[in-house]
């Protein structure tokens, strides 16, 4: 993916099995985020930050949205254990992900296999891709992103 480029279209369910559209977001900036998979270390930090950081995301105009391959049932599990205020979008047959070149091949303990490379995406309002971070931190991923709406918001 490279930014400047139109963001890859897509329509995946939600938490609560709704289908939701890119294009349901044209005129808003997205932070559209990929995770490996709900409820791991990881990817808990990951989302918990966003949610401590909502007001944040909401101040510089950005509506976040995850993406992993978990089924809706287990990304509803998700959102109501930590109380998660953002959508949750299941892309169970990685076709998004692939789409937006986030479904690599991995290694863990020699054992090679194919998953989501955790990667966030800022998608501006006209549906372009106004920045990349592949292989974010979950750590450092708030402070990015936070750092690059900021960057990206028209003078005022």
């Amino acid at each position: 993916m490279k930014e400047g480029r139109k963001a890859p279209a897509f329509r995946l369910p939600d938490a609560s099995g709704e289908t939701v559209r890119l294009d349901h977001f044209h005129g808003r900036t997205v932070v559209l985020y990929f995770f490996p998979k709900a409820d791991t270390p990881g990817c808990t930090t990951q989302a918990c930050g966003v949610r401590d950081r909502r007001a944040d995301y909401e101040a510089a105009g950005a509506v976040v949205i995850g993406v992993s391959r978990d089924t809706p049932e287990e990304l509803a599990r998700f959102a109501e254990k930590y109380d998660l205020p953002f959508v949750l979008l299941s892309d169970a047959d990685h076709k998004v992900a692939e789409k937006y070149g986030v479904w690599v091949e991995k290694s863990m303990y020699g054992r090679r296999y194919w998953g989501v490379q955790r990667a966030t995406f800022i998608i501006g309002p006209d549906g372009k891709l106004e920045k990349a971070f592949p292989k974010i931190s979950p750590k450092k991923h708030d402070e990015l992103v936070l750092d690059a709406l900021a960057e990206l918001a028209p003078a005022s």
